[in-house]
C-alpha cells in the first residue's frame, strides 16, 4: 500500500507533459552529480581539454545505462545514480599511481561488491559498520576531500585573483545555506541544481576566465563506445585501498535503496535490495574497465519525492534518455566545461558540510552517546588527519605495496574505527 503522500506509485505512467516535466526535474538533479564528480576526476587524471572531454563522455553514457537497467531490472525503484564521493576519495588517494592500476582496482572493487551482494554475504559484513562506524566513515569522506575543494576553490589565472575567488565562494556558500533554509518543496530539494547554474553564470560574468574549450573545432556528434581506455595492471596496494571504499560504498548503496523502501513500502523488498547492488556492483565493473569513476544510488531521492509526491521510477526513463544523448554531443559537454572550478568547489564544499552534518546526525541520534563512543569516532578522524598529512618523502619510506593502505588517511581511519569499534573499545554487552 502506498503511502498518502504519493500521487504516482513506482508503477504508475504519469500524463505526457508531467512525465516531461518530472524527467527534466530527474535530469537536472542527475546532471549536476555527474557534471561536479566528472569535472573534478577528469582534471585530476588529464590536462588535455579532448581527453577530459572523452572522459565526461563516457560517464555520462554509463550513468544513463545504469540507470535504465536499475529501474527496469535491478532494484526497480525511482532512485538517482550518480558518480561516488567515495571513490573520489579513493581515486584522490591513488596520488601518482598508474591510470590502469587505479582503474584495474576499481573494476576489481566493482567484482568484490557483486561477489558479496549476488552471494548473499553482505548482510553478514554489513553488521561491522554500527552507527559508530558509519558516523566514522562519514566524517572522514569529508575531510578526506577538503584538500580538493581548497584547490578548485583557488584555481584562477594568477595568483592576484584568488582572493576574489574565495569572496565569490563566500557568497555563494552563504547563499546556498540561505536556500536551504529559505526554500521549500521541489525548490529546496533542487537547490544544487539552481546554485550550478547561477553559480556558474555569475562565475562567467564576474570571474576572469582560465580558459575555455573552443566549441567550434568540437564535432556536433562524437561516439566513445569503441574505446577502452585501459589495459589491466594488478598493483596489491590500490587493490586493497580500494576494497576498503567499496564496503563504505556498499554500506551508502544499502542505505540509499532500504531509506526509500521505508518511504514507498513496496513489495519484495529484500530482491530489490539484492539486485539492486548487484547492479551496482557490475556498473563498478564496467566503470573501471572503462577509465571511468564508479556509480552508487543517491539517497537525496527521498527527500525531492516526500516533497513533490512523485514516485514513478518511468519519469526516469526521459532523463536517461537525455543524458545518454548528451554523451554523444561534445559541444553540449564542453558547455557544460566553462563552469569555473571554484564555483564546483563550492558546491562540493556545500555538499561535504551536509555529509559532515549527517556524520554528527549517525553519531548523535542512535542512542545515549557516551565518553568511548566519542573516542572510537574521534581517534580514527585523527588518525586519518595525521597520516594525510605525511610527507611525501615519510610516506615513499613505506614498503611499496603498502603505500595505497599505509599512506590513504581514509583507508587507515577506516580500518582504525573498525579496530576500535570490534576489538579494543567494544561494548561489553556485544
Amino acid at each position: 500500500m502506498r503511502p498518502s503522500f504519493i500521487r504516482y506509485g513506482i508503477n504508475d505512467r504519469p500524463a505526457w507533459g508531467a512525465l516531461l516535466l518530472y524527467g527534466l526535474q530527474w535530469l537536472a538533479v542527475t546532471g549536476v552529480s555527474v557534471i561536479i564528480m566528472g569535472k573534478i576526476v577528469a582534471s585530476l587524471h588529464f590536462s588535455e581539454s579532448v581527453a577530459q572531454l572523452f572522459y565526461m563522455q563516457k560517464l555520462l553514457f554509463l550513468t544513463a545505462m545504469t540507470l535504465i537497467i536499475q529501474i527496469f531490472f535491478g532494484h526497480r525503484l525511482p532512485l538517482v545514480v550518480g558518480p561516488a564521493v567515495i571513490l573520489l576519495v579513493g581515486i584522490i588517494s591513488s596520488g601518482n599511481h598508474d591510470f590502469n592500476a587505479i582503474y584495474s582496482s576499481m573494476a576489481i572493487g566493482g567484482m568484490f561488491l557483486t561477489a558479496l551482494c549476488a552471494s548473499g554475504l553482505f548482510r553478514y559484513v554489513a553488521k561491522l559498520f554500527t552507527s559508530r562506524v558509519v558516523a566514522t566513515i562519514l566524517i572522514l569522506i569529508a575531510l578526506t576531500i577538503t584538500p580538493t575543494i581548497l584547490k578548485l576553490m583557488l584555481t584562477a589565472p594568477s595568483p592576484d585573483q584568488v582572493g576574489r575567488n574565495l569572496l565569490f565562494a563566500l557568497v555563494l556558500l552563504l547563499a546556498m545555506i540561505a536556500g536551504d533554509r529559505l526554500l521549500r518543496g521541489v525548490w529546496r530539494s533542487t537547490m544544487l541544481v539552481w546554485a550550478l547554474v547561477v553559480g556558474g553564470l555569475a562565475g562567467l560574468v564576474f570571474l576572469p576566465s582560465a580558459g575555455t574549450i573552443v566549441h567550434a573545432d568540437l564535432p556536433l556528434f562524437s561516439s566513445m563506445l569503441t574505446h577502452w581506455n585501459i589495459h589491466f595492471v594488478w598493483d596489491l596496494g590500490l587493490v586493497l585501498s580500494f576494497l576498503i571504499c567499496f564496503l563504505a560504498l556498499a554500506i551508502n548503496d544499502l542505505g540509499s535503496i532500504e531509506s526509500l523502501g521505508k518511504l514507498l513500502r513496496p513489495s519484495n523488498m529484500e530482491r530489490r535490495l539484492t539486485r539492486g547492488m548487484v547492479v551496482t556492483g557490475l556498473s563498478n565493473i564496467i566503470a573501471g574497465f572503462w577509465g571511468v569513476i564508479g556509480l552508487v544510488n543517491f539517497s537525496l531521492t527521498a527527500g525531492i519525492i516526500s516533497s513533490n509526491g512523485n514516485a514513478s521510477r518511468i519519469c526516469f526513463v526521459p532523463a536517461a534518455l537525455c543524458l545518454a544523448l548528451i554523451s554523444f554531443m561534445p559541444p553540449a559537454i564542453a558547455m557544460i566545461w566553462d563552469i569555473p572550478a571554484v564555483v564546483i568547489g563550492t558546491i562540493l564544499l556545500y555538499i561535504m558540510g551536509l555529509q559532515l552534518a549527517a556524520g554528527l546526525m549517525v553519531a548523535f541520534g542512535s542512542q545515549e552517546f557516551t565518553f568511548h563512543d566519542a573516542m572510537i569516532i574521534s581517534v580514527p578522524v585523527m588518525i586519518s588527519v595525521l597520516v594525510s598529512f605525511l610527507p611525501t618523502e615519510v610516506v615513499a619510506t613505506f614498503p611499496k605495496t603498502l603505500i595505497p593502505v599505509a599512506g590513504n588517511g581514509f583507508v587507515v581511519g577506516t580500518l582504525s574505527v573498525l579496530l576500535l569499534e570490534h576489538g579494543l573499545l567494544r561494548r561489553k554487552e556485544e
